[in-house]
């Protein structure tokens, strides 16, 4: 039993691992949960739980389980709830507010590059040329020397 625990544990660690280095937004969110899962299962294995025992010491009780992992399993579960909570909010706004869903918020998508190559067109309308820049340059020079 102890082989699958671990075999679980690590799995769960390798899968969150792999998905929280990904590029999209959406695949660190799951990877950070699954780490999230990993943590309250090796947590429940450290504290070596036993079935059927009171959490409570009781005179009348042969025995007693810890209630530290639960109480511990139980905190985390809260803090990966409300860590999952505030990254999909943070990835919502990324989204909303980049145009894209990459963590570094750089790369566009193919049907925006094409967005892009229109609007880059349309800047360089606005936007003087070098030759433009330099004559610019040049006449501030002069007028220093003035």
């Amino acid at each position: 039993m102890e082989w699958l625990i671990a075999f679980v544990i690590g799995v769960l660690t390798a899968t969150g691992v792999f998905l929280t280095l990904r590029a999209r937004t959406f695949p660190v969110v799951l990877g950070l949960t699954l780490l999230a899962y990993a943590i309250n299962v090796f947590l429940f294995a450290m504290g070596r739980l036993t079935i059927g025992q009171p959490s409570v010491i009781d005179a009348a009780a042969a025995g007693y389980s810890d209630p530290l992992p639960q109480a511990l399993v139980l905190t985390a579960i809260v803090i990966a709830f409300g860590m999952t909570a505030f990254l999909i909010v943070l990835a919502l706004k990324a989204r909303g507010e980049l145009g894209n869903d990459h963590v570094d918020g750089l790369h566009l998508a193919h049907d925006e590059v094409a967005n892009d190559n229109t609007s880059s067109q349309l800047s360089a309308r606005v936007t003087p040329s070098a030759k433009t820049t330099s004559r610019l340059a040049d006449s501030w020079a002069n007028k220093g020397e003035n």
